[in-house]
């Protein structure tokens, strides 16, 4: 996460947990049991991230590791500047590796699936409803961002993974831990270039209107598989609200306000998100995957139980 002035600081369906549990890898007091995200997608991710359980059997989380190469000790910063996060959208870190660790942090576990892998499994582009949620939900818990003097700073097709209640975000500050600020964020390692704004590309500070750029490119991303489509492949209902999200100039994107209002149609302005993402939001095939990684995840739980060799994962692992 940034500062408001400049800076502060997903299993696929097709995972094998089993496969994970052989391995018996240890992240500080947690067991791997699979990774979060399929690399079918081919979509960057910012982090390793995977669901793990505790030695104990008591706790099963999502947690995230630091790309190869990254500075751990910028990643650790992202992730406990996360800890005071709000909005019903963010998962804020509840654990963070301690001293002398290899950098890791973790917040509680709920079935969901990332953004890219959600396409795959739907089979193409979410329907217009799930779209419109996903913008009204998340806008909304960035307007809680920025109104804490924040900006995000790495919304991103991998960074918003999709639960049956609504969407969360994840992959804290990506782009600032990726480059400090002032220097370029292009081509580099886990970054997603459709959603960088170009502000920041050209090595600008992270501002909230950057925040609204990657959030369109997200959406268009959900409406169409590509961060960047042209114009007119974007849906006629969401054509104009994305494609001033996306505009090069900062000063016609549209506030966050605006936004919600644009994505949240005829619902009331209280509570368009939760009308949004009420029975139906999300399509079946989503749906049935998040019931089965919640059923493989119950069963890699059961196989672990009572494992207490430690290892640590190498940086190389996918």
């Amino acid at each position: 996460m940034h500062a408001a002035d400049g800076a502060v600081g997903g299993v696929a369906t097709g995972a094998k947990p089993g496969r994970a549990a052989t391995s018996r890898r240890r992240v500080g007091p947690y067991t791997l049991i699979t990774a979060l995200d399929d690399p079918h997608t081919k979509v960057p991710v910012p982090e390793r991230r995977y669901i793990a359980r505790s030695s104990d059997g008591q706790h099963t989380v999502l947690l995230s590791l630091p790309l190869s190469g990254r500075d751990p000790q910028r990643f650790l910063a992202e992730a406990e500047a996360s800890r005071y996060l709000l909005g019903s959208c963010a998962a804020p870190a509840t654990s963070v590796a301690g001293a002398g660790e290899p950098p890791w942090y973790a917040h509680p576990y709920l079935p969901a699936l990332p953004l890219p892998t959600a396409l795959a499994v739907h089979g193409g582009p979410l329907p217009e409803r799930t779209v419109r949620a996903l913008g009204a939900a998340l806008a909304e818990t960035l307007a809680v961002l920025h109104g804490q003097g924040l900006t995000f700073a790495g919304v991103s097709p991998a960074a918003v993974l999709i639960a049956a209640d609504g969407p969360r975000l994840s992959c804290f500050g990506a782009v600032r831990a990726a480059a400090p600020d002032g220097a370029s964020r292009s081509g580099l390692p886990g970054l997603e270039p459709g959603s960088l704004p170009p502000e920041q590309s050209s090595g600008g500070r992270p501002r909230p209107l950057g925040d609204v750029y990657a959030l369109g490119a997200t959406l268009a991303y959900a409406a169409t598989g590509y961060t960047t489509p042209e114009r007119d492949e974007l849906p006629a209902a969401l054509r104009t609200v994305i494609a001033r999200c996306l505009s090069h100039d900062p000063r016609n994107r549209p506030q966050l306000a605006e936004l919600i209002d644009a994505l949240g149609g005829r619902a009331e302005a209280e509570s368009r998100s939760a009308v949004l993402l009420g029975p139906g939001w999300l399509p079946g095939r989503v749906i049935a995957a998040l019931a089965h990684q919640s059923a493989a995840v119950l069963t890699a739980e059961i196989s672990l139980a009572g494992q207490t060799s430690p290892t640590h994962p190498s940086h190389s692992q996918n």
